[in-house]
């Protein structure tokens, strides 16, 4: 019985593991069940740049973007993807804003090289749907700032997931 105990204790602790980069939590789970992933290649960068002088200023510097939608299916489920975002941004990254409500949470985290923002996630799960937006690339903190303070990286998902034809209403980014 000790055995098992501790066989389940061990696998519970691993598949909680902290995953050492954002590509290692998205290769992970962009392949489970009822999962949206997208992955914005350098010409969409391009025309999402080019939509707005406001988009170009945020956008100029971008290299990566990825969203990763995730509907797992239990609490258990959900509660194994929050910690695993918990366990990515607690080493390299400063959470900058970080709402935690009754069912719902919003966070907020940057890693910083200096004075140069150099990746952003956002997380938000609201009753066992789990989204991440990330973003990598060289962006001015004070361009930061102010997204997070207008809910700009709502809008700029948003932006995003229309260009796939994807609907962010329905996928509660």
């Amino acid at each position: 019985m000790k055995i098992i105990i501790s066989i389940l204790l061990i696998s519970v602790f691993l598949s909680c593991s902290s995953y050492s980069s954002f590509n290692s939590f998205y290769n992970h789970h962009k392949n489970d069940t009822n999962v949206t992933a997208v992955e914005i290649p350098q010409f969409m960068l391009a025309i999402l740049r080019a939509s707005s002088g406001e988009m170009n200023n945020f956008m100029g510097n971008v290299k990566e973007i990825r969203y990763i939608h995730l509907n797992p299916g239990s609490d258990l489920e959900s509660a194994q993807i929050s910690n695993q975002i918990n366990g990515l941004v607690s080493h390299r990254f400063i959470d900058v804003y970080r709402k935690n409500e009754e069912s719902k949470r919003t966070l907020i985290s940057i890693r910083e090289n200096r004075d140069v923002v150099k990746e952003i996630i956002v997380y938000k799960n609201d009753n066992n749907s789990n989204s991440v937006f990330y973003l990598k690339g060289n962006f001015n903190p004070e361009n930061v700032r102010e997204y997070v303070k207008k809910d700009g990286f709502d809008q700029l998902s948003n932006t995003v997931l229309q260009q796939y034809n994807l609907n962010p209403a329905n996928n509660k980014n």
